[in-house]
């Protein structure tokens, strides 16, 4: 039997004070300047799709990472509105810190506060399941012929890298990797689903409260997910986590002035 083997890269666009989809703001500068960071940090990383939430501060971080990267030149964003954040409702618009302080006060954390009209967290699950099945499709679609391969009987989907603490780890030498851009609530979320119910394996040592945690300003997760050829399209075989939440660009952003 064939298979498909590549990278999927999420980075979270740098943080908004404003909460959901409603308000569409621009990064500031300090936003510009830790998506410039990220585009840094990924500029020798090999990318073949990137698909990005169509709110504005997402394609602006795509926009920066894509300009330092010169295997995304001949690269078209795929702008995706099943990747934008979470809506919260009656809450659009207000500032973070108070829909933190409700949901405290409502005895609940913020993943599982639902703001009046808000989207639960199962529905923003359901359009983090709906996105990776469009995306199995685009892929398989564009690569499957091309990077299709017949499967060994050693082979394992859940097999790990040795990681080395680099940008391209666990997809050194992948022709097919994708770039993806999106928001944090979102992100979190989309992690839930690939560990609890898709049961994407993790690195050893990572705890749940990391896991579970929401990723830092432009921060970074990869998975590496293998799909095979059926009848009706092309279907996930196995899918495994390098790493969660990494933002050694940040930190080299505060020793050095890019």
């Amino acid at each position: 039997m064939k298979r498909l083997t590549f990278g999927l890269t999420l980075v979270r666009h740098f943080s908004s004070s404003s909460s959901g989809q409603a308000v569409d703001l621009p990064l500031s500068d300090k936003g510009l300047h830790q998506a410039k960071a990220a585009g840094h940090y990924l500029k020798d990383v090999k990318f073949s799709n990137v698909f990005v939430s169509d709110l504005l501060r997402a394609q602006q971080t795509a926009e920066a990472i894509m300009k330092l990267n010169s295997s995304c030149s001949g690269l078209q964003m795929a702008s995706e509105p099943l990747l934008k954040e979470r809506s919260f409702g009656s809450v659009e618009g207000r500032r973070m810190l108070d829909v933190r302080e409700m949901a405290k006060a409502a005895g609940q954390s913020m993943l599982d506060f639902t703001p009046p009209n808000g989207e639960t967290p199962e529905q923003v699950k359901e359009r983090v399941k709906e996105f990776l099945e469009k995306m199995l499709q685009v892929i398989g679609a564009e690569h499957w012929e091309d990077r299709g391969e017949d499967e060994p009987s050693s082979f394992s989907p859940t097999k790990a890298s040795p990681m080395e603490g680099r940008a391209d780890d666990g997809v050194r030498g992948f022709p097919v990797h994708a770039l993806t851009v999106t928001h944090g609530v979102y992100m979190c979320l989309a992690v839930h689903y690939f560990v609890e119910e898709i049961h994407c394996t993790l690195p050893p040592g990572y705890d749940k409260a990391h896991v579970f945690s929401l990723s830092p300003n432009t921060g970074l997760c990869r998975f590496i997910l293998t799909i095979r050829k059926e009848d009706d399209g092309f279907k996930l075989s196995g899918m495994r986590c390098v790493f969660l939440h990494r933002g050694d660009h940040l930190q080299q952003l505060n020793e050095q002035k890019i």
